[in-house]
This record gives C-alpha cells, structure tokens and sequence, in this order.
C-alpha cells in the first residue's frame, strides 16, 4: 500500500504549533539571576576591593529608588565607601549594611553600583541580601540563601571566593563597636508592613495564575497537533473519500 504524502496544509499547521510550544515553554523557563554581584579580586583577605551590584528593575510601574544591603559576617559597614552610583544617590551606613538610594530611576531601568571594601574575609563565599524599593513602595526582598543546586524563588547575591593569596593576614580592625540598643531608622532589612505583605502575596497569586495559563497554552497546542494528524490520517486511509 504507498504512503499518500502528509497535505502542505497540515505540515504548517505542526510547524506552527511546534514553534509555538517551544516559546510557551521558553517563557515559561527558570528566570535569571535578579541581583548579581562580581568583585575587582575575588580571593579570600583581598585588600580595597570593588563589588559592583547589579540590580534588574522588575516593575512595570516604577523605577527603583532604594537599595538596602545586609553585610555578611566579615564586612562592618565602616570599612565600605561608595564608589559608583546613579546620578544624586548617597550611601548611608546602617546597622548590619547599608542603604543607597536617591530619586528614582526610569522605570525598567537596571541599578549597577559599586562600593570599595577595605579587605574581604577569610571564607569561601558572601552572602548580601538585598532590599529593593520601587518610587511607588513596591519592594522586592532578593534574601533567601541558595543551597544546593536548586535555586530559591528570590535568591539573595552570592560571591564566591578564591583561596587567600600566600602571605595574606587579615588587617586588624581594633576592639569592635558597642552594639546600640536604639533600633535604627535605616535597617538593611525592614519588616513588610501589613498593606505590603497583601501587594507581595496578590502579586505572587497573580504569577501563580500566569503558570497556569502556560499549561493551558501548552495543552490547546497539544490538541491542534493531535487534530491535524488525526486529519491527515483519516485522508489517507483507502477509500476515505468514497460514500
């Protein structure tokens, strides 16, 4: 029995529908890194080195107009000085890191700056946990610590270091600071207010709903693959046109 030739009809019809779960499928793919961090000398008791954050603007509304990092162990906010930021923005030292921010940036505008550290510790990796702070008070929290190979939904900046180099000794930093009892008005890492936690949790509802449209985009393209076979199927049986 020969093989009829599938219609050119329904060989477009499959393309289209490959391409199209292709790019549902894409879009639907694991996001990239929100906020990355990368160093001028990434070895462990490097002296005067330079970070630099870059941080993705994610809002469709806003531009983002504060930074709040939190310091690891190692890193006092003293021994950080600012050495690169948008135009009109200062750096303020706070209890635990550090906060920057001025007038807020175009919307959909990335924020890459940099401080000078006075040396890093001796450790194999630093964690910065990030706050960002959108002109409309959006706020993203970039602070959850990745462990293993999975990857959290908002993971915090990580900087992974090399050995120290031969000879290097950590710089004596002298007696540290009596911890203040006062609570600080610029703290890394504030707590949501109540009206916040409600934006987060319809906001994270919403993409929520958005994966499950992508499984519902997947399975009406799975059913127009499924019909244009079946159709060229049924064509091409013997005596599929007789009465």
């Amino acid at each position: 029995m020969s093989t009829s030739p599938m219609p050119s009809a329904v060989r477009r019809s499959l393309l289209v529908a490959t391409l199209a779960i292709g790019t549902v499928l894409a879009v639907a793919g694991p996001a990239a890194a929100h906020v990355e961090v990368t160093a001028s000398d990434d070895r462990a008791l490097a002296k005067d080195v330079t970070l630099t954050f870059t941080s993705e603007a994610e809002s469709d509304t806003a531009g983002i107009a504060k930074l709040q990092i939190v310091l690891p162990e190692g890193i006092a906010p003293d021994a950080v000085k600012l050495k690169k930021a948008p135009d009109g923005w200062k750096l303020t030292p706070g209890e635990g890191g550090y906060t920057i921010g001025g007038k807020a940036l175009a919307t959909g505008t990335d924020v890459v700056h940099s401080i000078t550290v006075t040396q890093l510790p001796d450790v194999k990796s630093l964690v910065f946990k990030t706050v960002e702070t959108y002109g409309d008070g959006k706020i993203d929290r970039w602070i959850e610590v990745p462990k293993g190979a999975q990857e959290p939904e908002n993971p915090a900046p990580v900087l992974n270091l090399k050995p120290a180099a031969p000879g290097s000794t950590p710089i004596n930093a002298g007696p540290s600071p009596t911890p203040s009892t006062e609570p600080s008005k610029t703290s890394p890492a504030p707590l949501l207010s109540q009206q916040q936690q409600q934006q987060q949790s319809a906001a994270k509802k919403k993409d929520d709903g958005g994966g499950s449209g992508v499984v519902v985009a997947v399975a009406a393209v799975v059913v127009v693959i499924a019909a244009g076979v079946g159709l060229w199927w049924f064509k091409r049986r013997p005596g599929a046109g007789s009465a």
